[in-house]
């Protein structure tokens, strides 16, 4: 959700000039991604034990102080989301109802189901965001424009414009990705009982590549969507779900709404579970507790503790009257911000020879590793100069 409303504010307030964000991130969102796996893979620890056992506590508390804030607050944000995208359907009932029957559906699934069984069937809802894909090709979309805009970078000191460019990179390169990326490599290792080589490692690097070049492609056609939609139409900004909804009525008519309740639901009821997930093998790396969301509640207590108590500081959050969609905006900044510190330290790790043996980074891994932590670092430093 955090996603969708990023993107979707970017191209409504700005038009198709953020294009190009869809395609200079895709490198850089591949290269982490893939350092981060790399290091599940052949440490066979989450990147959270391996800061923790190959360096001093002190990095340990700064990596949980940066992660931990966003992560809480991107939760918080998402069920707000869809609580108002519950109350967009359902106006009778309040939009904190539904983030309450939501957050308790949400624990009953992850407490007792495995995620790969949540995977599986909300995945489909999130098929609906496609539906970003076609508007543009059923609509009168000035194509010249978005192209030009696509493959020249439009660059601007204004505020709004280095506040969208933060928030794209860091909803898109997103810290909690990182710790999620890693330990579910180290799962799959387990599970499979994958001995490390090449042929694994290219394989990871074939499924990180696809992933992420979809993610990527919707990621695009949103910013297309509501630049030529919304934009267009004159709205020039949106503070509310309806308004964000709003950008799907060429295809949907009136029934837009309910396409984007859907996907919002969709996407929130995948990505909590990560983002609690994420949390829970932090804390349960950092205290060698049993982990894994493959296990029963009573084989990793504090692991399913830790993602139990994730969402309800989370829905605690949302019930403090934050507004839905600024959360969203503002949580994608926020790992903006503090994305940089997390990717400096992966791209030590991965130049480590002691963690990574043969496998540390390469010329061209390097390269972009260092352009992700130079692009990321530049635009939260220029945000926060000119902010001020």
């Amino acid at each position: 959700p955090s996603g969708i409303a990023t993107y979707s504010q970017a191209g409504a307030v700005h038009g198709t000039q953020l294009l190009w964000t869809a395609v200079v991130t895709y490198p850089l969102m591949v290269a982490v991604q893939e350092m981060c796996a790399r290091i599940g893979i052949v440490t066979g620890r989450g990147l959270m034990g391996v800061i923790r056992e190959h360096y001093p506590q002190w990095l340990v508390r700064l990596v949980l102080l940066a992660s931990l804030p966003p992560i809480l607050l991107n939760i918080g944000a998402n069920i707000a989301g869809m609580g108002a995208v519950g109350n967009l359907l359902v106006p009778r009932v309040p939009a904190w109802g539904f983030s309450i029957l939501f957050t308790a559906l949400l624990l009953y699934a992850t407490v007792v189901w495995t995620y790969r069984r949540i995977a599986t069937v909300m995945k489909w809802l999130c098929l609906i965001l496609f539906c970003y894909v076609i508007i543009p090709f059923i609509t009168d979309t000035d194509w010249t424009a978005a192209l030009i805009d696509t493959f020249r970078p439009t660059l601007s000191t204004d505020a709004a414009f280095l506040l969208a460019v933060v928030g794209i990179l860091g909803t898109t390169i997103s810290p909690y990705l990182f710790f999620w990326q890693a330990s579910m490599e180290v799962e799959e290792r387990n599970q499979r009982g994958l001995v490390v080589d090449r042929k694994v490692i290219g394989a990871m690097e074939t499924d990180v590549r696809s992933g992420m070049l979809f993610s990527n492609l919707v990621f695009y056609f949103i910013v297309l969507t509501c630049g030529m939609v919304l934009h267009k139409a004159g709205v020039t900004g949106i503070s509310t779900v309806a308004e964000a909804a709003e950008a799907l009525r060429p295809l949907a008519g009136d029934s837009a709404h309910l396409l984007f309740a859907v996907g919002v639901i969709g996407t929130g009821f995948l990505a909590i579970p990560v983002l609690g997930g994420a949390l829970s093998y932090m804390m349960a790396e950092m205290f060698d507790w049993p982990e894994g969301l493959d296990k029963k509640f009573h084989e990793a207590p504090g692991f399913y503790g830790t993602l139990v108590l994730s969402l309800i500081v989370g829905l605690g959050i949302h019930l403090s009257d934050v507004a839905p969609f600024q959360a969203l905006l503002w949580t994608a900044v926020l790992y903006g911000l503090t994305a940089p510190v997390l990717i400096a330290i992966i791209l030590r790790i991965c130049n480590d020879r002691r963690i990574m043996g043969d496998y540390v980074n390469g010329p061209w891994q390097n390269f972009w590793g260092g352009l992700t932590l130079l692009c990321m670092t530049a635009a939260a430093i220029a945000l926060l100069v000119v902010g001020l």
